[in-house]
């Protein structure tokens, strides 16, 4: 390949000749099901199938149109102006322009409906896609970046969005275009329809030399669109962690890093698909230029083997012939891009979404009596072990339970396997002596809720953020719950008050006011079992008071559980649980901890989680 071609403005070729080869297939690989992907966009388009017969209805009557109108012409030009018979000659026009008048009709008819179809079945995917994210587990989110999850939900999709509104129609309309144009030319003159169809071959081969690259290239594209978007996400999303480190140069050459791959495909993909089009213009001319140069030799023969009007159908059937296979060429690029976009998103929607079998004990009202049996769990066991290893415990109902230890020792583990983020490998978890894996997940979570250490907030007001944690809660009782939260002084102090709209994740508010603002949202949900998350790290003492006295309402009567950061929470626990390194080191009312002088006495002593000694 000439040195401008291989590299033009700097940019490498991406695809080598020994990638062209297909490689084989590693144990466990999932294949590329391009024609199970086909199978069901088509499915969703088929749902409106009344529509889309009526579409493709159209398509026949535009095609046939299509293929009548040059037809119309060349017997014209033969029959009135050769002949100088011009008897009929206003009525054969007026029919001439009722067939491009009823082309123009039936082709914005087809188009209309056709967006409608398309859009309707892109609203199903996307929704779909989005539907199916909330039935994944947990652990689907943590290996994956958000932002690449979204580009699935945005940019894949519009792909096949695109592919749909423009793309069917064309297909079709070309296929049955080419059909009725070479019988139609075979009826007319066998010779030239033979010199007409000598593109084929070089066409067959230029295609072929393209798609074969820009296939593999266009899903290299949407691979990086995700990746690029994800890092984009990543680093919006942690923008103040990038400034504390001052990672921002970084930041930036890892975003060119990713730009670049971007380039660089869509460079290569948009190069060799443009191709196609100047390949076809340059066949299409020849095509024409043999039409025309066979053509006109023989009608000056004057054997009546070709006419003076056969040669001016001809030339624009040559016209008409090459044009739907540089279409349906050019479409071929369209679909593999959209075809590699709708894998990525089928791949997400065959993703086992999280199990939720039982259905026993979907009114099941619980009282708060929780018991862990030999609990084990990793997060991915091959590669890292365990998290916990073989916890037991109980804690009876409106009993306040305490975790401590070191980060990493499997506290919010714990936690999560409470809430069946996660359920355990070994060992068995209990509610009021019943299985967690029986309780269906929303009886579950519905009557718990979470105060976590840094807690998210909607872009809505603070009435919406409130009642999230009990959407048919009334304004007197979010009201109420701020009150008992003590949010309600700094609420009113607000602009609008309960109805100031928050930007995304409270920016216009101190970490300790949207701290209150989770606990009302608890205070809300009036659960029986309460999750505390290190609930008052990285507060100043005066918030942490205000947090602190609301969340010993919110704990009243309630069985609670606290990953424990400051010796003043840790106080008002009724049991005490030093996690070690994933194992229940030891556990019992604080004062029998102290008294014992085993670890937790030396966590006290070396004043690991605040506070000072009490004794």
């Amino acid at each position: 390949m000439p040195e401008f071609l291989r590299r033009p403005f700097g940019y490498e070729p991406i695809l080598k000749k020994e990638d062209l080869k297909k490689p084989a297939r590693k144990k466990g690989e999932r294949p590329d099901n391009w024609k199970g992907v086909l199978v069901r966009i088509w499915k969703l388009v088929d749902e409106q199938r009344a529509l889309l017969i009526s579409v493709l209805a159209l398509v026949v009557v535009s095609s046939g149109l299509s293929i009548l109108g040059p037809y119309l012409v060349g017997h014209i030009v033969d029959n009135y102006i050769v002949a100088g018979q011009f008897g009929g000659f206003g009525k054969m026009v007026a029919i001439l322009l009722t067939v491009y008048l009823g082309l123009s009709v039936s082709m914005y008819l087809q188009s209309f409906w056709m967006i409608g179809i398309s859009q309707q079945a892109v609203y199903k995917m996307r929704s779909g896609l989005f539907s199916h994210f909330q039935r994944l587990p947990v652990k689907f989110f943590d290996r994956r970046q958000h932002g690449e999850l979204m580009s699935r939900m945005t940019n894949d999709i519009e792909n096949v969005s695109q592919t749909l509104n423009n793309s069917f129609i064309q297909v079709f309309s070309s296929v049955l275009t080419l059909v009725g144009t070479v019988i139609v030319m075979l009826s007319l003159s066998p010779l030239l329809t033979l010199l007409t169809m000598t593109i084929i071959p070089a066409m067959f081969l230029a295609v072929r030399w393209v798609t074969r690259r820009t296939g593999r290239l266009y899903k290299a594209q949407q691979k990086a669109v995700g990746e690029l978007n994800g890092m984009i996400e990543e680093s919006v999303s942690g923008q103040r962690i990038v400034k504390a480190f001052s990672q921002e140069d970084r930041v930036m050459e890892e975003f060119i890093e990713k730009g670049e791959q971007l380039r660089r495909t869509g460079f290569w993909a948009l190069t060799y698909a443009g191709f196609i089009p100047k390949v076809m213009n340059l066949l299409n001319n020849g095509a024409f230029a043999i039409v025309a140069g066979v053509g006109g030799i023989l009608a000056l023969r004057g054997d009546g083997i070709v006419t003076i009007g056969t040669i001016v159908i001809f030339t624009e059937y040559a016209r008409q012939f090459t044009r739907p296979l540089n279409d349906l060429a050019n479409q071929f690029n369209t679909v593999l891009s959209a075809i590699a976009g709708a894998e990525r998103v089928f791949a997400i929607m065959d993703e086992p979404a999280e199990r939720d079998d039982a259905t026993e004990y979907g009114d099941k009202v619980l009282k708060g009596d929780v018991e862990f049996r030999n609990v084990s769990f990793g997060y991915d066991v091959e590669k890292s072990g365990y998290t916990v290893r073989d916890v037991s415990f109980r804690v009876r109902p409106g009993e306040a339970a305490a975790f401590v230890g070191a980060t990493g020792a499997g506290k919010t583990t714990v936690m999560q396997l409470l809430a069946r983020f996660y359920d355990p490998d070994e060992g068995q978890i209990l509610i009021d002596g019943i299985p967690v894996a029986d309780l269906p997940r929303k009886t579950l979570r519905s009557q718990m809720a979470f105060v976590l250490q840094d807690p998210f907030l909607f872009e809505a007001s603070v009435m919406e953020n409130i009642r999230y944690g009990r959407l048919d809660a009334t304004d007197d009782e979010v009201i109420e719950a701020a009150k008992q939260a003590n949010a309600h002084d700094f609420i009113m102090k607000l602009d609008d008050g309960f109805h100031t709209v928050l930007s995304a994740d409270g920016g216009e508010i101190s970490q300790g006011q949207k701290q209150l603002l989770s606990i009302a949202r608890a205070l809300v949900a009036d659960p029986v079992l309460l999750l505390l998350d290190e609930a008052t790290s990285s507060i100043d003492t005066v918030t942490e008071m205000k947090i602190q006295e609301a969340l010993e309402r919110l704990m009243e009567g309630r069985t609670s559980f606290i990953i424990a950061h400051r010796l003043n929470t840790v106080r008002k626990a009724d049991l005490i649980f030093v996690m070690q390194d994933g194992r229940l080191a030891e556990s019992g009312p604080q004062q029998e901890l102290i008294e014992s002088r085993g670890l937790y006495y030396q966590m006290l002593k070396g004043d690991e989680i605040g506070g000072e000694e009490d004794e």
